[in-house]
């Protein structure tokens, strides 16, 4: 068993650490963030989660996990997981991680993972396989975290990572030497690559072991999960547009994410193309969407 580099989020608070963090990111894989959330903020989450997660079915296969419940649309149930989505310690080292291949980011997944006692290991698995395989081996297309809502141990389930996988050939298989378990206090993180082997572990213990998977994927690529849905214009138009934009209520490049409105008026011309900040009742902000599509109708 090997050990997973680790940080403290006052390394993070400038672009050296950040910076340090997304380098460890791309190459091992995966780094333990200590000290993220104090106890006030990881009791306002517990608040604001447990409910969702009381009423949320385990999983249905041994991916999912059939004592595993994963309870998403947290952006629209949690006012406190938007306070972490956004914050520059984990935004920082995403966008540097990302930004060599994108050129906005995108909220990829929210999601609670309750993993209860007697749950087993999760097969170790690469999240960028997520698209198929089909986005190329030299582009790195994602960047997660997991936030300790709970002590992750050795006994809980705390998730197991192969350091160094990031740059192995697929058919390759981790011996248990190779692998690490991020094992860290409630309130740390775990930052990690969309291209690293992991899965969680087991449950040898009596109580749940809760992490909350917040991640971030490149701006032209499709979402695990389905913001718009999860957290439709109705929900999105109420918060800050810097999230707004993140979950995917802007242009993602010059023509890739506008819309028209089946129920527009027909008589209000020039306006068929819209950016997608017109949904949420308002302009795009200069230099964030492509403002200039508004009220284009021409070919």
């Amino acid at each position: 068993m090997t050990e997973l580099p680790r940080f403290h989020a006052d390394d993070l608070g400038d672009p050296e650490g950040i910076a340090a963090a997304a380098d460890t990111v791309g190459t091992v894989g995966a780094a333990v963030v200590d000290g993220m959330l104090d106890d006030v903020t990881l009791d306002r989450l517990h608040h604001e989660l447990d409910p969702w997660i009381d009423t949320t079915p385990t999983g249905r296969d041994g991916f999912t996990g059939t004592r595993t419940r994963r309870t998403g649309a947290l952006i629209a149930r949690a006012p406190t997981v938007r306070d972490l989505v956004m914050d520059p310690r984990v935004l920082g080292p995403a966008r540097h991680l990302l930004s060599p291949f994108t050129r906005t980011l995108q909220l990829h997944l929210t999601q609670v993972i309750t993993i209860e006692p007697g749950q087993g290991t999760q097969p170790l698995h690469r999240d960028r396989l997520a698209w198929g395989g089909f986005v190329p081996r030299e582009v790195e297309p994602q960047f997660n975290t997991i936030w300790a809502l709970t002590d992750f141990t050795a006994e809980n389930g705390a998730t197991r990572v192969v350091p160094g996988s990031p740059a192995w050939d697929v058919e390759r298989r981790a011996t248990d030497d190779e692998k690490a378990q991020a094992t860290m206090p409630a309130g740390s993180v775990l930052l990690y690559s969309g291209s690293v082997i992991h899965g969680g572990g087991e449950n040898r213990s009596d109580a749940n072991r809760i992490g909350l998977n917040l991640t971030y994927c490149l701006g032209w690529l499709r979402t695990e999960e389905n913001q718009y849905l999860s957290c439709p214009p109705e929900i999105a138009s109420t918060l800050d547009p810097d999230l707004q934009e993140l979950l995917g209520y802007t242009m993602g490049d010059y023509a890739l994410g506008y819309y028209s409105d089946p129920l527009a008026d027909p008589e209000d011309r020039g306006s068929d193309i819209r950016p997608p900040e017109r949904a949420l009742g308002r302009k795009p902000r200069d230099g964030v969407s492509v403002e200039h599509l508004v009220g284009v109708d021409d070919g």
